[in-house]
């Protein structure tokens, strides 16, 4: 039975490129292929699904306005764990390697592309735009470009560059790059969103807000989606903020975080918690405008060797069909709470039955006592009289254990 290869195993063409030709050279990227929806018969030609994030170029010194899509100018990711697709317009690697069909033919290749090369020493993009087109951008645009390729630094001022990144990205010109500090390694996406792992640097030229204790070489971890505004050019490196940045997640070991906590109220504790802009010792931080915590089939598990505390400015609100709390003693209303809460149900128990025997007691104190003379005692009043007594007594003598042991109020 005949079987028509599928996926990249497609492409093991009879155009195999000997490994001893292979060569590295550079290419600008005309079009990714991110989905089924932009180039149809190409995604259908090239693999379908299996050649997602996979490019069509032109060489670099070989210019082609509207290139064909062919294995000619066809490249695939180098990484297979690490998605990192150029824009169109930014300039790549290109690098034949041996492909899946290497048993068969050692001299089966296919291009491989490597990441998009750092012509701005930017993270948002570096892209820049094709000679042959480059008359149809703006003259401020155009003069920007010139100066840059005469070996001025490229500093964009006017509110755009107009250059064609692709369907459906735009531009932002106030991303910036996070500014390093030696020992880190960080990885930045193109929109602000950042990783560093870092660490404690009292002396750098810069100062940091994590760095005002503890020693030099202390780690920490900082994960950031979303920057702050600075006034500052849009090319000046930015350093993370905590309390201004979008979203953060910071895992440290001995350093001060100058966090400003929404609420502080710590009127419970006998001892306050230390101030969590105060703490120097191993934390994780999350802080953003809003915390969702959803364990979708089990339970979300909350543990602490010390307290526990729920500080929030308005209300702490619970839902739920059942509320337990399993606990030696209860403070409703202040931590000097001394009042004892009544235990309902045998309080009531008994309250009940003593107010039945009033209402007995009451009913035979309303009949007459008798008139005249000889004096004729009322029969109806000594029983009820001795059950109210007796009940009343009983009240009495439990009085003490109709209070709660564990639950105090104010």
């Amino acid at each position: 039975m005949v079987t028509s290869p599928t996926g990249l195993s497609s492409l093991n063409s009879q155009k195999s490129i000997p490994l001893a030709k292979s060569n590295i050279f550079p290419a600008r990227v005309k079009f990714a292929m991110i989905d089924d929806k932009q180039e149809p018969q190409a995604f259908k030609d090239f693999g379908g699904w299996s050649s997602l994030g996979c490019v069509f170029y032109t060489k670099l010194n070989n210019p082609n306005p509207s290139p064909s899509f062919s294995t000619d100018n066809f490249a695939v990711p180098l990484f297979p764990n690490n998605s990192n697709i150029p824009l169109k317009n930014e300039i790549i690697y290109i690098i034949s390697l041996p492909n899946s069909g290497v048993q068969s033919d050692v001299n089966n290749e296919t291009q491989y592309y490597f990441q998009s090369i750092n012509l701005w020493n930017s993270t948002h993009h570096n892209a820049i735009p094709d000679p042959i087109n480059n008359n149809t951008l703006p003259p401020s645009q155009q003069q920007d470009y010139e100066e840059t390729s005469a070996g001025s630094v490229r500093r964009v001022t006017d509110g755009g560059t107009d250059i064609d990144l692709g369907l459906g990205f735009k531009e932002r010109l106030s991303i910036r790059n996070l500014q390093p500090y030696i020992g880190d390694l960080i990885y930045q996406g193109r929109w602000g969103q950042s990783l560093r792992f870092g660490s404690t640097l009292k002396e750098a030229g810069l100062p940091n807000p994590w760095s005002s204790v503890g020693e030099d070489g202390d780690p920490i971890t900082i994960i950031k989606n979303g920057q702050h505004e600075e006034e500052t050019d849009p090319w000046v490196p930015q350093i993370e903020d905590i309390n201004t940045d979008a979203s953060s997640v910071y895992l440290t070991s001995t350093q001060e975080i100058p966090i400003k906590a929404a609420s502080t109220n710590y009127k419970s504790y006998d001892v306050a918690p230390i101030s969590p802009n105060k703490f120097i010792e191993k934390q994780i931080i999350l802080n953003s405008g809003r915390l969702m915590f959803n364990a979708k089939s089990d339970s979300i598990l909350l543990s602490s060797f010390d307290s526990i505390s729920l500080n929030s400015i308005n209300s702490l609100n619970v839902d739920t069909p059942k509320t337990i709390i399993s606990s030696k003693e209860i403070f409703l209303g202040d931590k000097n709470a001394k009042e004892s809460v009544i235990l309902g149900d045998k309080f009531l128990g008994d309250l009940q039955k003593l107010l039945l025997s009033l209402i007995s007691l009451s009913t035979a104190l309303a009949t007459p006592i008798g008139t005249g003379v000889p004096f004729v005692p009322n029969a109806a009043i000594p029983a009820p009289a001795i059950d109210t007594q007796i009940k009343a007594q009983n009240m009495l003598n439990k009085i003490e254990i109709y209070k709660s042991k564990v639950s105090k109020t104010k």
